[in-house]
């Protein structure tokens, strides 16, 4: 029997590397004899890149920098010399995992940090940056980035501003481009496809996971509006809101006023990139999983969109999760995962013993 093993992250306590690490070994267990693949997948969420990195089997390059809030965090991108290509997440250095509760705060949180790896990545010859978009802490709108690039933001009196300041947005007046600009593309690997403004975008949907207020949503699009006109002013380029501009806060909107910047839907461009289709042709029997599926899953995430792949080509697929939002959506079997309390210390460890249990069950059933 030829088994694919293919996890989404369980979000917030197994990571997609690590759950297919375990799924393959309690099928090992029962069936030492079973030819297994692993493939991890991503859809543009919290550690594509990651992942990316290491199916295509890149170096990894470390580097120390600075977190959301300017704090010094080891971080690293993975380089294709080949291809001149760097990939790396936003959440690497600048996620929303490096926050406590009363820490979040979008007035404040940079991704400047990102903007470092991404300067390194180009010294070291990188001329196309892969972004995962997931699991940012910030709603910036990749005005880190472009610091961490050399470029500058000046008060009304031209003096430079701190980048980790709740003032910048409210401030800011004047934009100073670097000497030498870069010559980069950038590619935006998102799972959402909301806009940066409206009722379904960054700010209202967003904004309150990192933090923003619902008494300062008015004022932050103010001033969000503001920033967008000195960025187009300074580059003399007017561009439209658009899908997917909503996405890790709204970094693909800023950064597109200076680089020309493509954004993908995360789940297709992995899987082209990681040959999953192949894989699946190659195996008899896919188990995927993730969370929790519901309802937005279908929106392009990577348990759906290897759904779709496995009946293309008739082949037998499994999904484990919690809940039962994915009873309907047309995977051969699905194995329910018990509801953890996110309360107790352990909730992780006690995720890790769940699922073991929960592919036990499934491999005694045979």
């Amino acid at each position: 029997m030829n088994y694919l093993i293919a996890p989404n992250a369980f979000k917030g306590t197994i990571e997609a590397d690590e759950a297919a690490a375990i799924i393959s070994d309690t099928i090992s267990k029962k069936f030492p004899e079973a030819n297994i693949e692993q493939c991890p997948i991503a859809d543009g969420g919290d550690g594509t890149c990651f992942l990316l990195g290491k199916e295509l089997i890149l170096p990894q390059v470390d580097l120390y920098t600075l977190d959301p809030l300017g704090r010094s965090v080891s971080g690293f991108y993975f380089l294709d010399k080949t291809n001149k290509t760097a990939y790396l997440d936003v959440s690497t250095v600048s996620g929303i995992k490096y926050l406590k509760e009363y820490e979040k705060n979008p007035w404040t949180a940079s991704t400047y940090g990102t903007g470092e790896l991404i300067r390194n990545a180009i010294s070291n010859g990188a001329k196309h940056i892969v972004l995962g978009l997931g699991g940012s802490a910030t709603v910036d709108l990749g005005i880190g980035i472009l610091n961490g690039l050399g470029y500058l933001f000046l008060d009304e009196k031209g003096r430079e501003m701190p980048i980790f300041s709740d003032v910048l947005f409210k401030n800011l007046r004047h934009i100073q481009s670097p000497v030498q600009r870069q010559d980069i593309k950038i590619t935006c690997l998102c799972d959402v496809n909301n806009y940066f403004f409206g009722e379904e975008g960054a700010i209202p949907v967003f904004g309150p996971q990192k933090g923003l207020d619902l008494n300062d949503f008015k004022e932050f699009q103010k001033s969000c509006s503001n920033v967008l006109d000195l960025l187009s002013t300074k580059s003399g380029k007017e561009i439209n809101d658009q899908p997917g501009f909503g996405a890790a806060g709204g970094i693909a909107f800023g950064l597109s006023f200076f680089f020309p910047v493509d954004i993908q839907m995360g789940a297709q461009w992995f899987f082209e990139k990681a040959g999953i289709e192949e894989k699946v042709k190659r195996s008899d029997t896919i188990i995927t999983g993730e969370g929790k599926y519901d309802s937005q899953s279908a929106g392009g995430k990577g348990s759906y969109e290897l759904l779709q792949i496995a009946k293309k080509h008739g082949k037998n697929i499994v999904l484990i999760t919690s809940g039962k939002g994915g009873n309907d959506a047309g995977f051969d079997e699905i194995l329910i995962l018990p509801d953890l309390d996110f309360d107790q210390a352990d909730f992780q460890e006690n995720a890790r013993k769940n699922l073991v249990k929960c592919v036990e069950a499934w491999v005694e059933s045979f």
